[in-house]
């Protein structure tokens, strides 16, 4: 056998001795899971490396708001977060985390309307910034996220965000008032969000570099980075210094990790060799059970 050949054996017989050990795992967190008492179902989001937080807005959909935070808190997971937090009640929400020591990761403060991209909205911008960083004082949260906008009529993509840059550095010294970090969201336009003005790492890596605050950085969901630009590490290591929080979903499909083509095993060992220890938002819909789901994530933490 020549060398390149056995090079080649070796690596598939050790990948695959990595994805029997990988599928194991999984099965006997699916297996605890699957026991009727307590104990085992609340030992599934307690994984050793990385610390995941459940989109409860995309998590037990059926179930009431308040009632997500604790299905996510019998499942072992430490935090969870969430959309806008208008209209959600806050008391009820600060109470449920109380009770069951979820932290809350990160919420959304500005979403896609009116765009950040347009400096009519600037105002208003910084008005939201203000009332939501109160909140998150109220709810303990860290993190808020922002959201670029869709493409304004009349403006070049440069334009867009060059007022992008304007407005973050405006709210820039309020979120440093506050110790509340804004993350900035770049999307994806191949699958979820055509027509939006910010996609990919190297222009939102670009907006906070001239934004130059420790608290305006990005929010690098993985899924939006995989279908705008791929090589997932590649660009998580280029943009490392940027990167505020991390989100995740498998592609295609938009579900937990192990149900497409991504390799989180992988990409989580990344970010945490670069130093990531913060939460990973869960900003998937289940595939089917949220308990099985819970098990994908906790084997995608397996390497």
């Amino acid at each position: 056998m020549a060398r390149s050949e056995r090079v080649v054996r070796r690596e598939f017989l050790q990948a695959g001795a990595l994805g029997a050990a990988c599928a194991a795992f999984g099965q006997d967190l699916l297996a605890r899971a699957a026991d009727e008492s307590p104990a085992p179902a609340q030992r599934v989001g307690q994984t050793p490396h990385t610390k995941f937080a459940v989109n409860v807005e995309m998590w037990w959909r059926k179930l009431p708001f308040l009632e997500r935070l604790q299905k996510s808190a019998e499942c072992g997971f430490p935090a969870v977060e969430f959309w806008p937090w208008r209209g959600k009640d806050l008391e009820g929400i600060a109470r449920t985390c109380g009770d069951t020591g979820l932290e809350i990761a990160q919420f959304t403060a500005w979403g896609f309307r009116p765009g950040l991209n347009d400096p009519k909205n600037h105002d208003k911008f910084v008005q939201e910034i203000e009332a939501s960083c109160q909140v998150a004082k109220k709810l303990k949260v860290k993190k808020m996220c922002v959201v670029g906008g869709d493409d304004q009529k009349g403006m070049t993509q440069e334009q867009m965000h060059d007022n992008i840059i304007a407005g973050l550095k405006r709210a820039a010294p309020i979120a440093a008032e506050h110790e509340v970090m804004l993350i900035l969201e770049p999307m994806n336009i191949r699958v979820d969000h055509k027509g939006h003005c910010l996609y990919g790492s190297p222009a939102a890596v670009r907006i906070c570099r001239e934004v130059n605050s420790p608290f305006v950085k990005i929010n690098w969901d993985l899924y939006h980075m995989h279908i705008s630009e791929g090589d997932l590490c590649g660009h998580l290591r280029e943009g490392w210094d940027q990167v505020g929080y991390l989100q995740l979903a498998d592609h295609p499909g938009r579900h937990e990790p192990g149900t497409g083509e991504i390799h989180y095993n992988r990409v989580l060992q990344e970010a945490y060799d670069l130093g990531y220890r913060d939460y990973v938002g869960l900003e998937c819909t289940p595939a089917g059970d949220e308990l099985v789901a819970a098990g994908r994530v906790a084997a995608a933490d397996v390497w």
